[in-house]
């Protein structure tokens, strides 16, 4: 799942949090040896805070995350293509599946990091129907081929066990919680 900038402003907002958007980060994406699925958003979210192209100011708190979709053992990327997207979707549909995001929040003196996981419960599409979500949609930039906001979402997903937003790509209402600890 990624999420646009545009949810992130919205979010942000919602919470009543002054902020500004900087995307400049050099980190490269790779995993340690040995590494448990449940660890491999917040890792990412901390090699993005340590990639970050600046120092931090004094007042500043960077907020990096990284979601992925986990679906009977298997991480779901973004697919590579339209038929690695209906093969993800199909894996998807009538199944159960976790989307684990780790966040991690940093200032010049503090470091909190922390994961949200979210049962998402898909009910049954056909071949047809997830062809149309594919191609009138096109979530190739999207962990588990897929939006929870999109149509997808509506007609598939019978079920959420956890926070919503974390399925959107961040786990809004954990984050004012730790940015209320960073304040302390």
């Amino acid at each position: 799942l990624t999420l646009p900038v545009a949810a992130i402003l919205g979010f942000l907002a919602g919470l009543g949090v002054d902020f500004t958007v900087d995307t400049g980060n050099s980190f490269e994406e790779s995993l340690p040896d040995n590494i448990s699925f449940t660890q491999i958003p917040e890792n990412m979210a901390i090699g993005k805070s340590y990639g970050f192209h600046r120092e931090l100011e004094d007042d500043e708190i960077l907020i990096t995350a990284d979601t992925m979709v986990l679906c009977s053992d298997e991480i779901m990327g973004k697919p590579s293509d339209r038929d690695d997207a209906i093969r993800m979707i199909a894996k998807l549909v009538d199944n159960k599946h976790k989307v684990l995001t780790g966040v991690c929040l940093r200032s010049n003196t503090k470091i909190i990091t922390f994961t949200a996981s979210t049962d998402v419960h898909f009910g049954h599409l056909s071949a047809e129907e997830i062809e149309y979500y594919i191609d009138t949609y096109k979530p190739y930039d999207k962990a588990g081929a897929y939006g929870v906001q999109e149509w997808v979402g509506y007609a598939g997903i019978r079920g959420i066990e956890g926070s919503f937003f974390n399925v959107m790509g961040l786990p809004v209402h954990m984050l004012y919680n730790k940015l209320k600890e960073m304040a302390l």
